[in-house]
């Protein structure tokens, strides 16, 4: 039998030196899928920003582009690029020239539009940013905001409560910006549950898991590397890979319950990076924690 090929992913964003979160994230969730998982960092910090004073941070616009022309000498193509935090204007476009010279044909373009949560832009983002970013979601098969950059990407006010209509009619407009298949994760309009909404272009499905209390650093990048993850692993099934991701994720957050510590150190997603085999198992927290 032929060998078969290890499948390449680039993913691009920030890195933090502690707490988990972006690159320190994405890399190892990638790899235990047996995917080849290079990186392009677009910034270095000494720790994340939530929760911590005093961090430093570098900005890596400049070297982005003498990286990418060593790459154009080697012919590199990735069979999936995924993005995270961008952090400018300037940045967005890198990455749009990016798509379009080192995606693999049939390759997978990756879009987490990490602008803000809870009805507010981190620091630094602005409504204008956000229709940029989402411009460059146009170039994406897939997309995965959360509610709040959502209704930001297209204009819109966000409201505290969604109603099952309020996520199609979203979801549908998140379509229209060119994407082929979208996800809006942290819906909720049932009570205790919270969740993913997604649309493949041709219908919506929901998943829920029962909601757990508290705020969860880097949940969110661990979410879209699993997401990635499972998406290449299955053959790219937009609902199997939403809820294998979500339960990955609730997973690490019910094993850092256990473990305690600081909430800002993130979750400890390693104790369960025990299992990630060649069909769509996902993680689960070993049974002698």
């Amino acid at each position: 039998m032929p060998a078969q090929k290890q499948k390449r992913v680039l993913t691009i964003q920030d890195i933090s030196c502690v707490g988990r979160c972006s690159l320190t994230v994405a890399l190892p969730i990638i790899s235990a899928a047996g995917i080849e998982c290079s990186i392009l960092p677009t910034a270095v910090l000494s720790t994340h920003t939530g929760g911590f004073e005093g961090y430093t941070y570098r900005d890596l616009t400049a070297d982005i582009s003498p990286i990418t022309e060593h790459w154009k000498s080697l012919g590199l193509k990735f069979d999936a690029i995924y993005t995270g935090y961008l952090g400018s204007f300037e940045q967005i476009e890198l990455v749009s020239k990016i798509f379009d010279e080192f995606k693999a044909p049939g390759g997978t373009i990756l879009i987490d539009p990490v602008m803000g949560d809870n009805g507010s832009l981190y620091t630094g983002f602005t409504p204008e940013f956000a229709l940029g970013m989402a411009k460059l979601c146009a170039k994406a098969d897939v997309i995965l905001p959360n509610l709040t950059e959502a209704a930001f990407m297209l204009g819109e006010p966000y409201r505290d409560e969604y109603s099952e209509e309020d996520i199609k009619a979203l979801l549908l407009r998140l379509y229209g910006l060119g994407v082929k298949e979208a996800a809006i994760t942290g819906v909720t309009y049932k009570s205790g549950k919270l969740g993913v909404a997604g649309f493949d272009g041709k219908k919506v499905k929901t998943y829920f898991n029962k909601r757990i209390d508290g705020y969860y650093h880097g949940t969110g990048d661990i979410y879209a590397s699993a997401f990635l993850a499972s998406y290449m692993k299955n053959g790219g099934k937009l609902f199997s890979a939403a809820s294998k991701a979500a339960e990955f994720t609730v997973a690490c957050i019910k094993a850092k319950q256990k473990t305690g510590g600081e909430a800002r150190y993130g979750v400890p997603f390693e104790l369960c990076l025990n299992k990630f085999t060649g069909s769509d198992d996902i993680i689960v927290i070993p049974t002698t924690m």
